[in-house]
């Protein structure tokens, strides 16, 4: 399994979410120091769970939900909504 697919299974398990999508960036750092095998990753995730959570603790979420994956990941985006923010 990609370190992306195992980002979004560990976050579905967590947050069950209403829509979520990962997606890999590494391509975008090649060159970049710290960079070399990759590791940049996107997560736009939508889940009724960060409803009330300011943006730090959506952040904090997620990467808890990580916690095991954080060695492959070099550099995460992350953009945690609650349904009806889009």
């Amino acid at each position: 399994m990609s370190v992306r697919d195992a980002i979004g299974e560990r976050l579905k398990e967590a947050f069950a979410p209403a829509e979520i999508l990962v997606t890999d960036d590494s391509l975008q750092h090649v060159g970049h120091a710290g960079a070399g095998s990759g590791g940049h990753y996107t997560v736009l995730i939508i889940a009724e769970r960060f409803r009330g959570c300011g943006l730090l603790e959506r952040h904090r979420l997620v990467y808890e939900a990580l916690a095991g994956l954080r060695k492959d990941i070099h550099a995460l985006s992350i953009r945690a909504l609650v349904p009806g923010d889009i």
